[in-house]
Parts: structure tokens; sequence; C-alpha cells
């Protein structure tokens, strides 16, 4: 008895990512937005009662779809211990250099026993122009000669549709940017690294996940807006 075996990729709908936009293979388009958290329990009850209006009044206002997702990771360690151990080598004092590595030893022992979660929140952003994609269908089966094309007007001709579309999607960023910077939440579209080791991590849970340093580059942003 023979098995088919299928590779990941096919049962992956991402075709591409291109300019820190995800191409699908329906021809569609989404943009990952990371998004800063509100601790709503340290608000006044005013507040509180605005941000919830605020965030309702939103939802209201958009005419597409989208969709919030909060992935929580445990905090890769690493990065911080290798800094903690460049520091150690770089000490000349006998007594600095023990209490480094007993801090050291400290957070290893810490981390072990107590599992440090990161929280992530993200907003996917789609696009998909599915109107247009069935009219040339629908054309291309009545006059098949228009849809013989050759393999530079074919390129341009996807280039052309890609911008129209990334266009479109970037009014909709556009849009729950404004919706959202009012009650305090701030954001940033993921880059086209970002975005494949999101995907990368997502599909590969059992290894530990290196953080988006991102979120210092939102709070940094917010104080200096302040």
């Amino acid at each position: 008895m023979s098995v088919n075996a299928k590779s990941t990729q096919e049962f992956v709908p991402i075709k591409e990512v291109r300019d820190g936009v995800i191409l699908l293979k329906d021809g569609g388009l989404r943009a990952v937005l990371l998004a800063t958290s509100i601790n709503l329990s340290l608000k006044a009850y005013d507040e509180q009662k605005a941000i919830i209006m605020n965030f309702e009044s939103f939802l209201n206002t958009l005419d597409f779809s989208t969709q919030i997702v909060i992935q929580s990771r445990r905090l890769d360690i690493r990065p911080y211990i290798q800094v903690l151990e460049n520091r150690k080598r770089e000490q000349f004092e006998p007594l600095l250099k023990i209490q480094t590595q007993e801090y050291i030893n400290f957070i290893k022992k810490f981390t072990e026993d107590v599992h440090i979660m990161t929280k992530n929140f993200y907003i996917v952003v789609p696009y998909t122009q599915a109107t247009l994609s069935t009219k040339k269908g629908f054309m291309s089966s009545i006059f098949p000669f228009l849809g013989k094309k050759n393999e530079a007007e074919a390129k341009q001709e996807a280039k052309a549709d890609f911008e129209e579309k990334r266009m479109e999607l970037e009014q909709r960023i556009s849009v729950i940017s404004q919706g959202l910077n009012p009650i305090g939440v701030k954001m940033r579209k993921l880059k086209s690294d970002e975005v494949i080791e999101l995907f990368y991590k997502t599909f590969n849970p059992g290894e530990i996940n290196t953080h988006i340093k991102l979120e210092g580059e939102l709070n940094q942003d917010k104080k200096t807006e302040g």
C-alpha cells in the first residue's frame, strides 16, 4: 500500500511574502500588525468605559473583516544570559565576577522552575479582490485568446495588480490604525523577515520562540509622541 506523502508547503496557503505583504495562493493579500496592549484593570471606571465605547465604535466602522490574534510563547532567556556572560568577562574585579556568575545561576534556575511567558498581539488585515478575479476568469473562458500573454506582459500585469491591491490594503491598515490610536493602542506592520519568522515559529511550536523586539519600539514611539 503506497502513501502519497505531501509536503507541509502544500497545506500552507501562503505563496510568498513581498514587502511585508503576504500573498496567498488564491490571490488575496494579508498584512500582519503588531499591536501594544492595554491593562484595562488599571484604568479608572470612566476611562474603562470610554475605551470600551471607542473600541465598539471602531468595530462598527469597519466594512471589512479582520482578525485579532493573541500568541503566548515561552520567553527565550538565552540572549539575556549571553549578555551577562559577556559582561562577566569584561569585569576586572573578582568579587564582581562572582556576583555576576551568581546572578546568572539565579536567572537560569528561576526560569527553569517558572515558565516566563510573553504575549504578542497581532491584527491580521485582509484584502481579496474576488470580483475582479472572477470576472477575468469568466472573460478568459469566453475569449481564450484574451488570456494569452507573453512572459513580460504577464509579469507587468502581475506587478500592477499587486500594487493596486497593496494600496487598498494600506488604506485598510490606515483605517485600523486611526481607529485604535485614540484608545492608546499603537501598532506597526511587520516586515518581510518578521512575517517569515512569525509563521515559521507558528508552524514549529516545539522550538523556543525568539521574541520580535517591536514592543519596545512601539512604547518608545508612544513616549516620544507624549
